[in-house]
């Protein structure tokens, strides 16, 4: 592609040399060797300036001035110009690709909710995500997406992080589904949702990675990480993802020690064994409300407190939408025990393990 005189002396503006400069560096690829006499009239330096401008030139490499009869300009070597024009369109090249990079992919701590337009983005954060989880991965994908996450969620499991796992198909089949014998070193327990869903990735209560199913009209990914916000996808998880499903395979036993991530679901199954009169032992993990400070309770269970339904019987985690509490007895006296967010209660309960029942 042929560049004309106009454009090639754009663009050497761009590359740093002045108007002059350019015209006149132009014109002596264009002349070859030429009198600077016969420079200044072939371009558009005003002849006062034209030495200077050559002088100019000379001392970037551009060109060489040398005696014969009168001062004569030659384009010096082209080695030295095309490597240094090359390098100037190396760094637009890489500048360009940083912006699109970092407008793709912004920084999670800058931002505490992150918009990104490519999907590989938000699988990207949620494998890193997954391997520094602490205490609990929630987790929403189809079957496509489960072998790339597969490496991270083994991890998470083996450093004894509770990974609750709801897989889906397109067309509600099982055949795509991997074994249940082969999901024991991927998660704590698995689910099959039987519809077209979002992915999902909730870690430690406080980071989200969300995208559209496949057939969403706008692709786009969303990274959070702030404990408000997710909770909202906590709970979008907890309902739709997980609650209705049944399992396909767990590492959960029904005898005791049983531990529990969300305290809705072990209110579910303690407020029964309260009310025929059972003994319930629980050693509890958590934070201090007022001081943030971390503190374990143990003791026996003699209360739970649910409001906002009747029913405590409810087997579905939404009818526990309201405030949920355990009273614990401790040597201490009773200690109120709240769970995510818990605000009025004295300890924010992380987990929770019934250690017996009698």
């Amino acid at each position: 592609m042929n560049v004309d005189r106009a454009e090639l002396t754009e663009t050497l503006e761009d590359a740093g040399l002045s108007p002059y400069q350019a015209d006149a560096y132009v014109t002596v690829l264009e002349l070859g060797s030429a009198p600077v006499t016969r420079v200044a009239d072939a371009s558009g330096v005003p002849d006062p300036r034209i030495y200077d401008v050559l002088r100019d030139l000379e001392s970037a490499g551009y060109i060489e001035t040398y005696e014969q009869e009168s001062l004569y300009a030659r384009a010096n070597s082209l080695d030295e110009i095309t490597d240094d024009l090359r390098t100037r369109a190396n760094r637009f090249t890489e500048a360009t690709e940083e912006i699109e990079r970092r407008w793709n992919e912004p920084s999670v701590e800058q931002s505490t909710v992150s918009i990104v337009t490519r999907f590989e983005t938000v699988i990207k954060n949620a494998d890193e995500f997954i391997r520094d989880a602490e205490t609990q991965v929630n987790v929403s994908l189809g079957v496509e997406h489960f072998e790339r996450l597969r490496p991270a969620l083994q991890a998470a499991t083996e450093n004894g992080v509770r990974v609750n796992l709801s897989i889906h198909t397109p067309d509600g089949s099982t055949d795509s589904l991997p074994d249940p014998e082969n999901l024991a070193d991927v998660c704590s327990e698995a689910r099959h949702r039987r519809l077209p869903s979002p992915f999902v990735v909730i870690v430690d209560r406080t980071r989200t990675c969300f995208a559209p199913h496949a057939g969403s009209t706008n692709e786009y990914g969303v990274l959070v990480d702030d404990r408000t916000h997710t909770y909202v996808f906590h709970w979008y998880f907890l309902t739709t993802q997980w609650d209705t499903w049944g399992p396909i395979y767990t590492s959960i036993g029904d005898e005791p020690p049983i531990d529990y991530i969300d305290i809705r679901y072990c209110v579910r199954d303690v407020a029964p064994l309260l009310r025929n009169g059972d003994a319930v032992r629980v050693r509890i993990e958590g934070t201090d409300t007022d001081t943030g400070a971390d503190r374990v309770v143990e003791g026996a269970l003699s209360e739970v407190i649910v409001t906002g339904d009747d029913d405590v019987a409810a087997e579905t985690v939404a009818s526990y939408g309201g405030r949920v509490a355990l009273v614990v007895e401790t040597d201490d006296g009773p200690v109120e025990v709240g769970g995510w967010g818990a605000m009025v209660e004295a300890v924010e309960a992380h987990r929770i393990t019934v250690v017996d029942v009698e």
